[in-house]
């Protein structure tokens, strides 16, 4: 069994004190749904592993309609890829690498005198003025209360993998990219939320199997047949999950109540270190809903190095008094700087470049597809930074969202802390 140590609370140091009523919340109720199936707010777009390509549905005239954005050529692009009909509300769409761009759609039907919930699947494509459509098949839920929704984008760029999550268990199913249709892979034991890759080859994926009551962090390795293997337990009586991963560093950002039981918290990890799972006091935001979007890649070897993109939203938003924003955080650092989001930032999508640039979709009336970019410098580390014993800094006033469009900003940026005995060591580089 895989059990990961908590930084003990002393002092300042970085667990603090636990969660009251009204302190920060690291789960959102999205409207229509969450992408993960765990209460996270779903994001504004979905963007490939790579960057090369977004979709999302757009408002058309009052309906839904499939739009693929184009992220690696010298300006962005948006081509719509309206079908038949308009999507239903509970549509999902996916890019995938080669720019076809994958559609789910749930729809009820008779079974047995019973209703069920049938899911379709298609891949969409420009054709000429038109769009191209290539089913790819179904997939039926008979058994009530199925919930069946898509993973994250496979980091191969080829495939897409969905999750029917049934009372009992969890069917993974290859929607996209296999053989002839959609093809069941893997059955877990348990009620499986999240999803996160954790390699760069879509064999290793990170699930958040509720059994028993209390969720632990598992991974399916797809390589053997989807064999589970236990990956993040903090304690025997908390709720631990896995937020996000980056391959090249081995960082990890989770959510777990272990250090203050019944309040979830941020924290962060080493994938295969043995050093314990650390939660920053400045990623406690009152009245806040704080979310990780990206990891800056190619920091290997260096996970307190990274960069960590946030959004963050107010608990006030919906009278407008703040809205989302953009938070930017390093594990070496003990602060977060809390920065305006662009106007019409598709909130809660982003990827960082490798040299430090985060890129975020917006879309306006007026620039109905356009990339910002923001360039947070690396900090220099002040004395006692380094020290994990050192107190807490005092965190930045988050600001109101910039009124105008942003699309190139400079501005001032702001050990993860690892899980032990992980089964995955051999993932990071050495």
């Amino acid at each position: 069994m895989t059990m990961c140590a908590i930084e003990s609370s002393t002092g300042h140091s970085d667990t603090g004190h636990a969660d009251t009523e009204h302190g920060s919340r690291t789960e959102g109720e999205g409207e229509g749904g969450t992408e993960h199936g765990d209460g996270r707010p779903a994001p504004g777009c979905v963007l490939t592993a790579d960057g090369s390509y977004a979709a999302r549905l757009a408002p058309v005239d009052g309906s839904l309609v499939p739009e693929r954005w184009t992220l690696d050529g010298p300006e962005p692009y948006a081509v719509p890829l309206p079908g038949g009909r308009a999507e239903e509300p509970g549509a999902e769409v996916q890019p995938l690498g080669d720019g076809r761009v994958l559609v789910h759609r749930p729809a009820d039907g008779p079974h047995g005198g019973r209703r069920y919930e049938k899911h379709t699947f298609s891949l969409l494509y420009p054709a000429g003025p038109g769009t191209g459509e290539l089913s790819l098949g179904a997939i039926a839920c008979p058994d009530e209360g199925t919930r069946l929704r898509l993973l994250p984008p496979a980091p191969c760029g080829r495939r897409a993998y969905a999750v029917a999550v049934g009372p009992r268990s969890t069917a993974l199913w290859l929607v996209a990219g296999g053989a002839s249709g959609p093809e069941r892979v893997a059955e877990i034991p348990g009620r499986c939320s999240g999803g996160v890759w954790l390699d760069r080859t879509g064999r290793m994926l990170a699930l958040d199997r509720e059994t028993g009551g209390r969720t632990k962090s598992v991974v399916v390795d797809l390589g053997r047949g989807g064999e589970v293997s236990p990956l993040l337990q903090l304690a025997p009586e908390s709720d631990d999950r896995v937020l996000l991963a980056d391959p090249d560093s081995g960082l990890l950002l989770i959510r777990s109540d272990a250090p203050s039981p019944g309040r979830a918290r941020l924290g962060w990890g080493v994938l295969g270190s043995t050093l314990p799972v650390r939660f920053p006091e400045c990623l406690r935001l009152p009245d806040c809903t704080v979310t990780p979007f990206a990891i800056q890649p190619g920091q290997v070897l260096a996970p307190e190095n990274c960069a960590v993109a946030l959004r963050i939203d107010s608990a006030d938003s919906t009278d407008g008094a703040f809205g989302s924003w953009v938070g930017v955080w390093r594990p070496g650092l003990r602060q977060m700087r809390h920065l305006p989001a662009p106007e019409g930032w598709l909130a809660g999508t982003g990827l960082w470049t490798a040299d430090g640039v985060l890129r975020l979709p917006c879309a306006t009336p007026a620039v109905p597809c356009a990339v910002a970019l923001l360039y947070p410098p690396v900090p220099e580390r002040r004395r006692g930074e380094n020290d994990p014993h050192a107190p807490s800094e005092t965190e930045l006033p988050a600001p109101a969202p910039a009124v105008g469009p942003v699309m190139r900003t400079a501005v001032p940026a702001p050990r993860p802390v690892p899980l032990q005995q992980a089964p995955l060591a051999s993932l990071v580089t050495k």
